[in-house]
């Protein structure tokens, strides 16, 4: 992995603080929307994790196959964008 360790560690944590938190509001009973919004934030942290991974494959092992591979190598990391990003838009 090329992403900023640190910084996608940090991300991840984070989320599952969040999520934990999530769990203990939905023992207490709490209110729909506080844990709706609570959700809603840790997927937009996970959601910053995953463009920095992404960022860090474009920039590193994309760019690398664009500059020293072939034509089939270069397909590759195209179909292999278009799926995850396919995935991410469902």
């Amino acid at each position: 992995m090329q992403a900023d360790k640190g910084q996608v560690t940090r991300l991840i944590k984070t989320a599952r603080g969040q999520l934990d938190g999530v769990l203990k509001m939905i023992e207490e009973d709490q209110y729909c929307m506080d844990i709706a919004n609570q959700l809603m934030a840790s997927s937009a942290v996970i959601k910053k994790a995953l463009k920095e991974v992404l960022r860090a494959h474009m920039a590193g092992c994309v760019a690398q196959a664009f500059e020293e591979g072939g034509e089939k190598a270069k397909q590759e990391k195209i179909d292999e964008l278009m799926q995850v990003i396919e995935r991410m838009t469902k």
